[in-house]
């Protein structure tokens, strides 16, 4: 059965706990790092990250958007949401369709 797996810094991922979610605080990206790469060898179908982790670790990040599972999912932390998150689905929905559907500006 797969999993799912919260990571990042403690006081933005300390409750997710209360949902039954499987938590990892990590205090860098070096760990942070390792972390996700530990996790994504592992049972877990989605992994969130905190957006300020996510930015520290987009190099890495570009390798998870090619594979199936785990899916990798930024989300806002106790900073705030930087717009990150908002940003890969842009980036997904532009390669899936071959153009800027959702966020058009015009």
């Amino acid at each position: 059965m797969y999993k799912i797996a919260v990571l990042g810094d403690r006081d933005s991922i300390y409750g997710f706990a209360a949902l039954g979610l499987e938590v990892f605080p990590v205090s860098g990206s070096e760990e942070g790092g390792k972390t996700l790469r530990r996790l994504s060898e592992q049972d877990y179908a989605v992994i969130y990250i905190t957006e300020a982790l996510a930015e520290e670790l987009s190099a890495e990040l570009d390798h998870f958007r090619e594979s199936l599972l785990p899916a990798v999912i930024p989300i806002p932390g106790v900073q705030g949401n930087t717009g990150m998150g908002i940003r890969m689905v842009k980036h997904s929905v532009e390669q899936a369709v071959g153009s800027d559907i959702i966020f058009n500006d015009n």
